[in-house]
């Protein structure tokens, strides 16, 4: 089977809660994603539920006259319930150590097995919304190599290209 998916990171937000929107840079930044997927032929649509996540995308779904599907497991990774004043510290361990898991969290482990769920049930030629968190599990899950150090270097937006051809995975950074 063959398919070619796109990862997309949501847009500038006002925060990290699930119903933070986008700032207006965020707004104009959703624009350049039509604008970006104008020469692609994307049939599907699937967002994380997040009002940030959705935002981004729906002016490329009005665009293309889609419906925006919702679907839950591209929320982003809940590191830990609790405060951690070194939160970075903690995830930069977690992506090294994929079975650690912080009180009230899940590891990158679980992460990887609901968005890779995601992954392998979206059809071809889709758009796949989510976080940078997630993102970086999702790309690491492909791509052993990607780490700590590529998560930083992710942009708001970002969008990776992912070919799946039978058991072969390949990424593609294109956002510039």
């Amino acid at each position: 089977m063959e398919k070619t998916l796109y990862l997309v990171r949501h847009c500038k937000a006002t925060g990290q809660a699930p119903e933070a929107p986008l700032t207006r840079e965020g707004k104009e930044q959703a624009q350049s994603l039509v604008r970006f997927f104008a020469e692609r032929d994307i049939k599907h649509i699937i967002s994380s539920p997040f009002v940030r996540a959705v935002q981004s995308i729906e002016p490329l779904a009005t665009s293309l006259d889609l419906p925006v599907e919702i679907d839950e497991r591209l929320a982003e990774r809940v590191l830990s319930t609790q405060d951690l004043p070194d939160w970075m510290d903690r995830l930069e361990e977690s992506f090294q150590k994929l079975d650690l898991k912080f009180a009230g969290g899940e590891s990158g482990f679980e992460a990887m097995k609901r968005g890779g769920a995601v992954l392998e049930a979206a059809p071809d030629q889709c758009v796949l919304v989510t976080h940078g968190n997630m993102m970086g599990l999702l790309l690491k899950q492909i791509d052993i190599n990607f780490g700590f150090e590529e998560w930083i270097k992710l942009s708001n937006p970002d969008v990776y290209e992912i070919k799946i051809e039978d058991e072969k995975r390949k990424i593609s950074r294109l956002w510039r």
